[in-house]
């Protein structure tokens, strides 16, 4: 956060918070740094530079602190390049920074195999690891390159750390409250890229809105990779923008400029870095590199270096040159000696409200060194609270004359030695005068059930989002809220009743407090249950206690697509002492895809409590419940996969247990959709066999995007309306379809493909056999455009090989998008009656072509051997 210093003050912090200087570097400021990256995993880059501790007092690993360099086997933490790093800095009595917890670029490749919960999971052990290595750390990038579609791996890492939720940015504020919890003294930055020209405003939003919703954030990033070609002025007033917008510190974090024209390159920081440096915001300088072809750059080319064969270019003469000017020691900054006095956050409980509403807020204040005397809080220009001890909390009425539109907090933070800190945040006020009640006017009590549908009156963006009380489906980022009383303090067990046609849904319950946004489950996922008629309870367990008295509980859509219309919230009574439970029993073990197993398992209740009625469970979706001995159920999933079951003993006292886990394996059974489809003949593109993802289909994601309703266990398979019929659309790379056929006239085939294309580039499929594990292309589609996606059109060709008479599997395969597959006929063009081909022969028989007469070896074409025709190729 920004502190408002006089100099003398400047001056007098400098002495309690800067290191003494082991070597002298180029800058001698004690106000801010001027630093550097690893060369090639090595701190000195030799070939006669300098050492790095005699030209730089900062450090940042160019990929060594990175999850995909330390944990690129699961499990297996490297930390020697960041030590190597680390120590060095340590060593020479200068700061270092940690380069970067979460990145959609470079985080280890196995996480992409994982759930969103298992993701989450194994996240938040790298923040654990990384923390039990580095217990204390002066500056750490939390988030890098987050802006938008910056990064591929972005929505993986957001769906990771719960989604967008109530802000847009929830994932990234629960990344720095990560941090936060394990590193308070750390200063906390984001960093980003095309920071200051090209990416200027959505980067400002980003971080602005971190800042409003209380994120423990003490500084923002610039990459300053893109400023070659820039203006003085623009540069200037860009930075303005950044910082009248934002008035955090901020941070120069990878500044080059790639040029193999040393006085062009020179030109360039001789304009720039005064402007950067000389900010008073600016907390120091990080240069990409200094080492001619061993930096990074956009070009590949690593130019950016100011060391070029041992020798300085002239960019860095003149960089030497400009530290030694009064203006380049004299420039003030934010953190004297790169310490974190104070942290100082505003957290108001919503950052929409409406007109009249009551509007809960903490100022989180925590000081290093000093003690706080005070804090003031504002809204606008209006002081609404002055606060002396801990914690600092407010409620402040939003008054009804208030204009709509974004208004300021402004925490002012007094100590004790009369210094002050400032944090700004904001909140929009809505235009509505709808207040936050409960739906009922009676507030839910837990243990209890809510109905999903009455989630908290008030204002759309305070109370819900894109949410129906008359409708129980789900869609992606939708959430709602409801005001509870707690009656019992502990941890919960929550029984939501979901209904779906197909798996890939996934919500998770929350708590948005005054201090951290509190996920009380992990993510749910959300498995079919038949239909979407048919509601089955989903049993999950909190990670979180409740304590008792009023809390506000959100329920968060991640991946909609599913319905969900009550949830019972259950004190957890565990009793392993007196309930015994045994490992479930599967018999069969392993079965196919609608086929039954005997699940079973034994329980017995010590003292005078009986068993009351055992649960059994498959991936969390309640399949049955007995009541007597012998305690078993008839199991028979109706899809291929790997099921964990589990039992949940309950007895006369109300108490439970929880067997251990049981997987069942369940293979695919491939069975025609309506039948065999007869070969000649047409293929309806959408009648794709039964079977399940992965073994008769496979689609990028579970979302039905074209909701044709055509049938009900494509799982996601994206089926349109169009040529009228039913045809498949939204088409991706590889997805691809399979086909339970039979050829009744063997021999050579051509093809008519009725499709559309309403895009400018070619889509296209291709037809295979597939025989076990082996897939043999057979022909290729080319898809050009028909001028429309209701505009289908026949594509022509012919198959590169003979189809054999019997039964057999075609598969379509999405080569390019933009094609919809309405149907492929198949036509017989020489019905050979040809039942194999060979080549060569495996021995020498005699052979006759097809007028009867013997024939030698040489001959190809189409033979009779042993009264079979061949074809001899």
């Amino acid at each position: 956060m920004l502190k408002h210093y006089s100099f003398a003050g400047l001056l007098m912090l400098t002495a309690l918070f800067m290191p003494q200087r082991a070597n002298a570097q180029i800058s001698e400021n004690p106000y801010k740094f001027l630093g550097n990256i690893t060369t090639s995993y090595q701190m000195d880059a030799g070939g006669g530079v300098p050492k790095f501790y005699q030209l730089w007092n900062q450090v940042t690993c160019e990929n060594e602190s990175k999850w995909a360099s330390v944990e690129g086997s699961r499990g297996n933490f490297n930390w020697g390049g960041a030590d190597n790093a680390f120590n060095y800095a340590k060593n020479h009595n200068f700061t270092y920074k940690f380069h970067a917890l979460v990145w959609g670029a470079q985080y280890p490749s196995w996480l992409e195999k994982l759930s969103a919960k298992e993701r989450f999971s194994a996240l938040t052990n790298w923040f654990d690891k990384a923390k039990a290595k580095y217990k204390t750390l002066p500056m750490i990038d939390v988030v890098n390159e987050a802006v938008g579609m910056h990064q591929q791996g972005n929505p993986m890492i957001k769906e990771t750390l719960g989604g967008g939720g109530k802000t847009g940015y929830d994932w990234l504020i629960k990344a720095f409250e990560m941090a936060y919890e394990r590193w308070p003294d750390a200063i906390l930055i984001y960093n980003d890229y095309n920071s200051i020209r090209w990416d200027l405003d959505n980067y400002i939003d980003l971080v602005r809105a971190l800042r409003d919703a209380g994120a423990p954030i003490d500084a923002y990033g610039n990459q300053a990779h893109e400023l070659k070609g820039i203006s003085k002025s623009e540069l200037s007033n860009n930075l303005k923008k950044q910082q009248d917008n934002l008035k955090m510190p901020m941070f120069i974090t990878e500044y080059d400029i790639s040029s193999t024209d040393d006085a062009d390159q020179k030109k360039y920081y001789q304009e720039q870095i005064p402007i950067m440096w000389e900010a008073p915001y600016c907390a120091g300088v990080t240069l990409w590199g200094y080492i001619y072809g061993k930096t990074w750059t956009d070009d590949g080319k690593g130019y950016s270096g100011i060391y070029k064969n041992g020798v300085e270019r002239p960019a860095m003469t003149w960089l030497k040159e400009y530290m030694q000017t009064d203006a380049a020691k004299n420039a003030v900054g934010p953190f004297p000696g790169t310490k974190k006095e104070a942290s100082v956050y505003i957290r108001p409980a919503a950052q929409k409200v409406a007109k009249g509403d009551v509007l809960p807020i903490k100022v989180r204040a925590r000081m290093a060194t000093k003690t706080i005397e005070k804090i003031e809080l504002y809204f606008g220009n209006d002081l609404i609270a002055t606060m002396t001890e801990a914690p600092y909390i407010t409620e402040y009425q939003v008054p009804s004359t208030t204009a709509a539109g974004w208004k300021t907090l402004k925490a002012v933070v007094t100590t004790t030695d009369s210094e002050t800190y400032e944090r700004l945040s904001r909140v929009n006020v809505l235009s509505s005068t709808t207040k936050r009640e409960p739906y009922n006017e009676i507030i839910p009590q837990l243990p209890g059930t809510i109905n999903v549908t009455e989630y908290d009156k008030g204002a759309s963006g305070v109370s819900y989002n894109s949410a129906s009380r008359s409708n129980v489906a789900t869609k992606n980022g939708q959430w709602m809220e409801y005001t509870v009383e707690v009656a019992d303090s502990g941890l919960y067990t929550i029984d939501a009743e979901v209904a779906s046609s197909k798996a890939g849904g996934l919500f998770h319950i929350a708590e948005y407090t005054l201090d951290n946004i509190n996920y009380l489950t992990e993510y749910i996922e959300v498995p079919k249950t038949g239909g979407i008629s048919v509601y089955k309870p989903l049993h999950t367990n909190m990670v979180m206690p409740l304590d008792k008295g009023r809390h506000v509980l959100t329920l968060m859509i991640n991946t909609g697509g599913f319905y969900i219309k009550n949830l019972t919230f259950k004190l957890l009574n565990e009793d392993k002492t007196n309930i015994a439970v045994g490992t479930p029993t599967l018999k069969p073990a392993t079965i196919f895809a609608g086929d039954s197993t005997t699940v079973a398992v034994t329980a017995t209740s010590k003292n005078s409590a009986t068993i009351e009625k055992i649960d059994f469970y498959s991936n969390d979706l309640l399949i049955g419940t007995v009541t007597e001995a012998p305690y078993s159920i008839t199991y028979s999933p109706a899809d291929k996969g790997s099921y964990t079951i589990t039992a949940i003993v309950t007895n006369s006292e109300g108490k439970t247990k929880t067997s251990a886990k049981k997987t069942l394996k369940v293979n695919g059974k491939r069975l025609p959709y309506k039948s065999t489809i007869t070969i000649p003949g047409t293929i309806e593109a959408e009648n794709f066999d039964k079977g399940g993802e992965g073994f008769t289909f496979h689609d990028k994601d579970a979302n039905d995007e074209g909701n044709a309703n055509y049938r009900n266990d494509n799982e996601g398979l994206d089926l349109v309306k169009g040529n009228n019929g039913t045809a498949i659309g939204y088409t991706s790379k590889d997805e691809w379809t399979e086909y339970s056929v039979n050829v009744t006239e063997p021999g050579e085939y051509s093809f008519e493909a009725t499709c559309s294309n309403g895009s400018s580039s070619n889509g296209g499929f291709k037809i295979s056999l597939v025989k076990g594990s082996t897939v043999t292309q057979i022909g290729t589609v080319k898809v050009t455009s028909t001028g429309g996606w209701d505009t289908y059109k026949v594509m022509k060709g012919t198959l590169t090989k003979n189809l054999a008479e019997g039964q057999q599997i075609l598969r379509f395969t999405i080569t390019d998008g933009n094609c919809n597959i309405d149907k492929v006929k198949f036509i017989c063009t020489l019905n050979t009656g040809i039942e194999s081909i060979i080549t060569p022969e495996p021995k020498r028989v005699v052979t006759y072509n097809l007028k009867g007469q013997k024939v030698d070896d040489n001959y190809k074409g189409i033979v009779i051997i042993n009264g079979k025709k061949v074809m001899r190729r």
